[in-house]
């Protein structure tokens, strides 16, 4: 386990010693036997389809089950289970005439057995084959990664007699312990830490992921080439043993991954096997929590397609439910492409499914605390819905039904839906200006980001009804930029003195909630809120046309205004610059100075000094009325020529 690449799964399976070299070695010792004894072979042993030609005392004196049956008969023949078969005997046989040079990690777990079977015991003779291969077993092979693997890889023909004789358990229990010590690492031997669930849980699950951490971590992919039958053991002896189920949860899902979704894998029962893992993974456990909600989605759609039983469906649901904040769009199952009904499909059923137990189980727990995930959880679904809004045959209703799925209460941002219900009217052209109200019902402007407020602003397909209300948010936006912008211009350029003008001398200064407009006046339908817009949005869509076409010129004609304010103030400032630098320069006194000693350079009455330069009071005066009236001008919903002509559009307001 020191990162060496494991042996494939060739020289795993095959002895270096081949059959034709054991045979050309017994026949060697049965020679050699006969010529030192001058005795023949007298004793014929059938093995499968082979018959050997044996003497009868090297097998009568170290076999308890050849002292049976020879005593009556010279022909023995072993049954068709015999352990390893003709090739095992064929060892056995060269053993039993003496030879001990053939013994590796290959022939060892079939030559216990075959000597188990044969009771080749201490009870015959000292230092008998099964005293010596578990010598071997226990000094040799259980010390190496390597040589543990192929011996329990062996031991998949050998059963019973490897399970009864332990040799499954002990190479097991080796293999779990050498783990822990891989993750120990005692000798600080790896360059790279071993990977944990918190650190598979930031990933997009994915093959490629997978593969990745596969190169660093050997004893993981070791421990896939497993038959589950094994590797299920040996996560069991990994928990007893003490490890850390953050350490013990990433192999489960790297077999899982290997043998479920891997093409190249082995394919076994599968559903059997998918059963096996989600009893492997301990569903509904804390420990479980953290595994990625993208390899639990790779299961549950494995599980559709499997139709496994409803009964571990549901527990990959309420698993997947749980942890739905950590999900991500691209993990969420979805229809087949080419499939007739998209509302009514499998995924789609399931995947609505999955969201209503999130509401019904951690909306709102019983300790009565929302959860702080609902509004990650309602923009997962906004998003998804964008998915599967492309389909033509999604009815109005239905699509609203889906939407109402997540209480709108918990959706902080409206980007996602604006996004799906964008893509719906965009298949759907033919639906009234009513209908795409009424699915556009939920959709509020003021939980739009900047970006989005102003593409639905421009966006003919949405109903004038929300094109009204995002150009009214827009409009309050600006105005606080703006307002901020002058703001911070005042305390920048003329600092706190007399001749400023304070927030509360602004005649319409009102509180700017967005659910009415900045300011109010009863006798002009300019000014009105957007409550009252919207409500004529049904009785009169003539007048709301006309508002919005009115309020669109008014920010052309304040931009205007802007521009020609802000190219003054350029312009004055240039010119005090060029006075000041006519002037003599007085040398710099500290701040405060001008009272402390007597000076006959005064500054002048009506004259204010800042930080950045001298500016006339009454000027300043000036400018700043100027810019209060733009922003009067700007808070207003309408027309600045309204009452005079109300019809007419186009035409722009003289400048101020």
């Amino acid at each position: 386990m020191d990162g060496s690449t494991p042996k494939d799964n060739i020289s795993v399976l095959s002895s270096p010693f081949s059959s034709a070299n054991v045979s050309a070695l017994l026949k060697i010792k049965i020679i050699s036997w006969s010529q030192e004894t001058g005795l023949p072979a007298s004793v014929c042993v059938r093995v499968g389809d082979r018959l050997f030609n044996l003497h009868k005392y090297p097998l009568f004196s170290k076999s308890g089950y050849f002292n049976r049956e020879l005593t009556d008969s010279n022909e023995v023949v072993l049954p068709q289970d015999f352990p390893g078969g003709p090739e095992t005997f064929e060892m056995i046989s060269l053993f039993v005439y003496g030879s001990s040079t053939l013994v590796d990690p290959f022939n060892v777990a079939s030559l216990r057995c075959a000597a188990e079977f044969l009771e080749m015991t201490e009870e015959y003779t000292s230092g008998n084959l099964c005293e010596r291969f578990d010598i071997y077993l226990n000094q040799v092979v259980l010390q190496s990664w390597e040589d543990t693997l192929i011996v329990l890889q062996k031991c998949q023909s050998l059963d019973p007699w490897a399970e009864e004789l332990l040799i499954v358990s002990r190479c097991i229990e080796s293999l779990a312990f050498m783990a822990c010590m891989e993750i120990l690492d005692p000798e600080r031997r790896r360059e790279q830490s071993v990977v944990t669930l918190e650190a598979l849980s930031a990933q997009r699950w994915s093959s490629e992921m997978v593969q990745e951490i596969l190169t660093q971590d050997v004893w993981i992919k070791d421990l896939m080439a497993l038959p589950f039958g094994f590797f299920k053991r040996v996560i069991g002896s990994l928990r007893r043993q003490g490890m850390k189920e953050k350490y013990v949860s990433p192999v489960v899902l790297f077999y899982a991954n290997s043998t479920l979704f891997d093409e190249k894998g082995a394919k076994e029962d599968v559903s059997c096997l998918l059963k096996g893992i989600l009893d492997l993974l301990q569903i509904g456990d804390k420990g479980s929590r953290v595994i990625p909600v993208g390899f639990y989605f790779r299961l549950l759609s494995e599980s559709l397609k499997l139709k496994l039983d409803k009964e571990y469906t549901l527990k990959l649901q309420n698993q997947i439910s749980g942890a739905l904040h950590m999900g991500r769009v691209e993990d969420f199952l979805l229809p087949e492409s080419g499939i007739d009904d998209v509302a009514s499909s499998i995924e789609m059923t399931t995947m609505e499914s999955i969201f209503s137990t999130y509401v019904v189980f951690h909306l709102c727990p019983n300790n009565g605390t929302p959860s702080p995930y609902n509004s990650v959880v309602a923009e997962l679904w906004d998003a998804y819905l964008t998915r599967i809004a492309s389909d033509a045959k999604i009815h109005t209703k239905r699509f609203m039904e889906l939407i109402e799925l997540m209480p709108i209460s918990c959706r902080q941002n409206h980007d996602n839906l604006y996004k799906a219900l964008n893509i719906f009217l965009q298949v759907h052209t033919k639906l009234s200006q009513d209908e795409k109200s009424m699915v556009c019902k939920y959709l509020n402007c003021q939980k739009l980001s900047n970006e989005v407020c102003i593409e639905a602003v421009q966006n003919e397909l949405m109903p004038l009804r929300l094109i009204v209300q995002a150009l009214f948010v827009q409009q309050l936006s600006t105005h606080r930029a703006l307002k901020e912008c002058s703001d911070s211009f005042r305390y920048a350029h003329c600092g706190d003195f007399s001749g400023s003008i304070p927030s509360s001398r602004f005649a319409n200064s009102r509180s700017q909630n967005l659910v009415e407009s900045p300011c109010f006046d009863v006798q002009d339908t300019r000014n009105q809120p957007l409550s009252f817009l919207l409500q004529n949005d049904s009785e009169k869509p003539e007048f709301c046309k006309k508002e919005y076409e009115s309020t669109s010129f008014r920010i052309q004609t304040l931009e205007h205004q802007l521009m020609v304010l802000k190219r003054s103030i350029q312009l004055q400032n240039t010119s005090k610059k060029r006075e000041q630098g006519s002037k003599k320069v007085d040398p710099v006194r500290p701040y405060g100075s001008e009272g402390r000693t007597m000076s006959k350079k005064r500054t002048p009455l009506g004259q204010v000094t800042s930080c950045i330069g001298t500016v006339n009071l009454a000027s300043q005066r000036r400018y700043a009325s100027r810019l209060l009236n733009v922003f009067r001008r700007f808070s207003l919903f309408g027309r600045a020529k309204a009452k005079k002509k109300p019809s007419v559009t186009g035409v722009w307001p003289k400048p101020m």
